[in-house]
């Protein structure tokens, strides 16, 4: 079976999009060599998740209705309200409201500083 083992977050605007991730959700971002392409640390290698990238937003990754995406679902620690704050704060904006999938969590989609969607998942309590 395979595994989806790298994600890439297309942006305008590469520090735009770092800084709003680093202010939302925390991860260590850095540049990789000269390249326009920001490395991404999601959290330690010993837990479930995966780390990507930041990359700019180019043609090739247009498709003839607009932009190609795929949509991240993070899944948090906290409160999902304390997330749905921080997206805000970081010049986000939340575009779904909030709703209880049974067994799975609370979950929302949110729209990044790029126009990119992506949903917060707050897993069921312990």
């Amino acid at each position: 079976m395979s595994r989806v083992v790298h994600f890439e977050i297309l942006a305008e605007n590469l520090k735009r999009a770092a800084k709003f991730y680093t202010d939302v959700f925390g991860w260590k971002i850095e540049g990789w060599g000269e390249e326009r392409y920001l490395l991404v640390t999601t959290g330690p290698n010993k837990k479930p998740g995966i780390n990507g990238a930041i990359m700019p937003r180019i043609k090739p990754f247009t498709g003839k209705k607009g932009f190609l995406a795929a949509i991240l679902t993070v899944q948090i620690d906290g409160k999902l309200q304390t997330y749905l704050i921080r997206v805000k704060r970081a010049g986000g904006k939340q575009i779904t409201p909030v709703q209880s999938i049974p067994d799975i969590g609370t979950h929302a989609y949110c729209r990044d500083t790029e126009g990119n969607v992506f949903g917060i998942l707050q897993p069921p309590a312990k």
